[in-house]
């Protein structure tokens, strides 16, 4: 993978316009909150995002979330916030405070750093969020998700926008590979904080990143196709599903058991990481035969309560509607847990809204 190479054009306004452009409309004066760590590729979006921002009459606010993990991290954050302020950047820093986990550190820090993201966005009542994922990091995502062995969505990498019910996560940067970003500060004269934690082989993408082995293709793991797929799982969420704000759904067993073998996978699968709170799908053979088994409902001589099952911290749990001949699977967190994301990616992107019913509006 790239890293720099000599040459590399700086990405410039007329550059970043039409990357902006397929999110829009946007409202007049825009305001943009950008997610910031100091490192290169969030403060070349930054100043990106300012200008873009300026040229329409708006403003951005620069996130910089303080995980507090290493002792230089608030330093770090302050100067951040002072080399934005020197560029007209305004910011506020959201500092992850209380105990850190042993295990499984970066995956807390990542739902920490959302959680607090979205909290700041919806404080300040901005909609727009932006992040700073760029092809680089697509081919790493891709990477790591095949060895998982994701299925389709999972290969299709990181989506270009995410609606999350106050806010939209975007990602303008995932066609530009990461040195034309450290072209673009160098030609601004600005400085970046490197993170230590991204070279630390402790970590699956750091090793990643290390082994070289990742290729950057142009539009790996793009959006072709995404949407397409988006709108027929938001179909079959409409027909199929209930899902309550105490983050219990429930699936309809017979409209379940006429989707097709994938689309019901992938609808069993957003329904477990969105009851769940997980980060990653179940494995894609766990996921199938899951699949499979609600699709079945109960067989001769068993009862509901033997067909119940767990997967992935869900407990699924076969059901009949009370007064009706319907059966239901209901899905919960695994033993009374409550889901720790309920600010997390919802259950099927903007699609459902427009499926849900005419005109639903995504923020409150």
């Amino acid at each position: 993978m790239r890293v720099s190479e000599p040459g590399d054009r700086p990405l410039t306004a007329d550059d970043f316009a039409p990357l902006m452009a397929s999110f829009g409309p946007f409202e007049s004066a825009a305001v943009l909150a950008v997610a910031v760590s100091g490192g290169r590729d969030s403060l070349s979006l930054a100043l990106l995002a300012q200008d873009w921002a300026a040229a329409c009459g708006g403003r951005i606010l620069a996130l910089i979330v303080d995980h507090g993990l290493r002792a230089e991290s608030a330093g770090e954050a302050m100067a951040t916030a002072e080399l934005l302020a020197r560029h007209g950047i305004a910011s506020e820093v959201l500092r992850w405070t209380g105990a850190k986990p042993v295990s499984r550190l970066q995956e807390a820090a990542r739902v920490a750093r959302y959680r607090l993201l979205l909290e700041a966005c919806r404080r300040h009542g901005i909609l727009h969020l932006l992040v700073a994922h760029h092809a680089d990091d697509q081919a790493e995502t891709v990477a790591m998700r095949a060895a998982r062995g994701s299925g389709e969505d999972g290969l299709a990498g990181m989506a270009a926008l995410v609606e999350w019910p106050h806010t939209r996560l975007l990602r303008p940067l995932l066609s530009v590979p990461r040195s034309r970003l450290t072209a673009t500060l160098l030609a601004r004269q600005v400085a970046w904080i490197d993170d230590p934690s991204n070279a630390d082989l402790r970590f699956e993408r750091a090793r990643l990143r290390s082994s070289g082995s990742i290729a950057l293709t142009p539009g790996a793991g793009g959006d072709a196709g995404r949407a397409l797929r988006e709108q027929r799982l938001a179909q079959a969420a409409v027909e199929t599903l209930e899902f309550d704000p105490e983050g219990v759904a429930a699936l309809d067993r017979t409209s379940f058991g006429r989707l097709d073998a994938d689309l019901g996978a992938r609808l069993l699968s957003r329904v477990i990481q969105a009851v769940g709170g997980r980060d990653h799908p179940p494995r894609r053979d766990r996921l199938n035969r899951a699949a499979a088994r609600l699709s079945l409902g109960i067989a001769r001589g068993k009862s509901g309560r033997d067909q119940d099952f767990t997967l992935s911290e869900c407990s699924l749990i076969l059901r009949q509607v009370p007064a009706e001949r319907r059966l239901r699977w209901i899905v919960r967190p695994e033993n009374g847990k409550k889901n720790q994301r309920k600010a997390g990616q919802p259950l099927v992107p903007a699609a459902f809204f427009a499926c849900g019913a005419a005109g639903a509006p995504h923020v409150d």
